[in-house]
């Protein structure tokens, strides 16, 4: 099972407003939205978890130690983990609230287990991440992983001590609490390391985890380094602490006749009238996938009873079956409103909004070593970047 350890972290000075210096995960950023970070405060996280420019990740390295060395940052004075606790209101209108532990969570390999996947990745270059670990020597976003054990939630409800809070753009409170007490960090790390890690987000994070970890071991001819833990997030997998959404599939480089036709071979198709913000709540009634065109027109997908035998009943799944021999283009958006965007822009042909997974399924899809196909969950809400930053002390 994965060690998940207390580290001395970096955080940023308490005089600095985290509303201005934090910023939400680098891979649900737009160039736009790094533009806005940077000009809200001179010390904002993006200017170094999104470096631009000529050796840009040097100079991200080099910014990250100057505001170290001027106060900017400062390292917590022992071994810590991070309670962080969000508050919200989930997509279904209900008032919700969570919490996790941040700390540093055993980097394995592929395979051996106790960090298990739960999804497959598509292909994406890990050159920008693995270069920004390079240049800073820090864990700057954390991987979310899910914990198996039973009662991690209630080991985390105790208060720790305050670092500060912050409301995000879309009204979700962000709280975090240093725990130093060694005999609660001995407690939370047990409990943790009792039984297998699911990663939630971060695949490719980790991933990239790995590889650092493999050329420090290389360079320096040891195994135990800072490289070999990540910074990571943790909760229990269980309904109230998750908040899982549906990522909606974008088709282009087919006709939306070709697409309809290659659907109708496996669902039944009934068209309806158009998008509204009933919609999704209709599709769980029905049980129906939702094709959607770039006027807004809707159309229900049922799955034909015999055309998905031995096909995982996932929406997801079913979808990646039915168009299995039929050349197209697949693209990933989780919001509606974005959706609707890349359709008004031309961006794809038609959509599939598609049902979220539920917490069980995915429970079973890690107790049971199964993949779901790429792009099949949104745990929400996001992280911040910048409420702890995790140094790792190879250089």
């Amino acid at each position: 099972m994965p060690r998940f350890e207390a580290f001395r972290a970096l955080r940023y000075a308490s005089s600095l407003p985290l509303d201005d210096v934090v910023a939400p995960p680098y891979d649900v950023i737009s160039e736009s939205d790094r533009v806005e970070l940077c000009a809200r405060h001179p010390n904002n996280i993006a200017n170094i978890d999104m470096p631009i420019g000529t050796d840009a990740y040097q100079m991200a390295g080099d910014k990250l130690r100057r505001w170290i060395s001027s106060g900017v940052l400062t390292i917590d004075d022992a071994p810590s983990l991070t309670l962080y606790r969000m508050s919200f209101v989930d997509s279904l209108g209900a008032s919700r609230s969570t919490v996790g532990v941040l700390g540093a969570l055993e980097v394995v390999d592929e395979g051996v287990g106790g960090v298990l996947p739960h999804e497959r990745t598509t292909t994406k270059a890990k050159t920008d991440r693995l270069e920004l670990t390079r240049a800073t020597d820090t864990n700057m976003s954390p991987v979310w992983g899910l914990s198996l054990a039973t009662g991690l939630s209630e080991k985390l409800q105790a208060q720790g001590e305050s670092c500060g809070s912050l409301i995000d753009s879309e009204g979700v409170v962000h709280s975090v609490e240093r725990v130093c007490d060694p005999t609660r960090l001995a407690e939370i790390s047990a409990c943790i390391a009792a039984q297998p890690v699911v990663i939630a987000d971060g695949h490719h994070r980790y991933a990239v985890s790995r590889t650092f970890r493999d050329e420090v071991r290389r360079d320096t001819h040891r195994s135990d380094t800072d490289a070999e833990l990540t910074l990571a997030y943790i909760n229990e997998l269980v309904d109230d602490q998750l908040s899982v959404a549906a990522i909606h599939r974008l088709y282009s480089n087919i006709s939306i006749g070709n697409l309809r036709a290659t659907l109708a071979a496996s669902f039944d198709i009934e068209d309806y009238k158009v998008l509204s913000d009933t919609t999704l709540r209709q599709m769980n009634e029905l049980g129906a996938l939702c094709l959607l065109q770039p006027d807004r027109t809707i159309s229900w997908l049922r799955p034909k009873p015999l055309a998905f035998v031995g096909v995982r009943q996932l929406d997801s799944a079913l979808l990646e079956h039915a168009l299995s021999t039929t050349p197209h283009t697949v693209g990933y958006q989780h919001g509606i409103d974005e959706v609707v965007l890349e359709l008004s822009e031309n961006r794809a042909t038609a959509a599939v909004l598609i049902r979220p997974v539920s917490v069980a399924e995915i429970r079973r899809t890690a107790t049971e070593g199964l993949l779901m196909p790429p792009k099949s969950t949104f745990f929400s809400p996001k992280l911040r970047t910048g409420l702890v930053l995790r140094p790792l002390n190879t250089n």
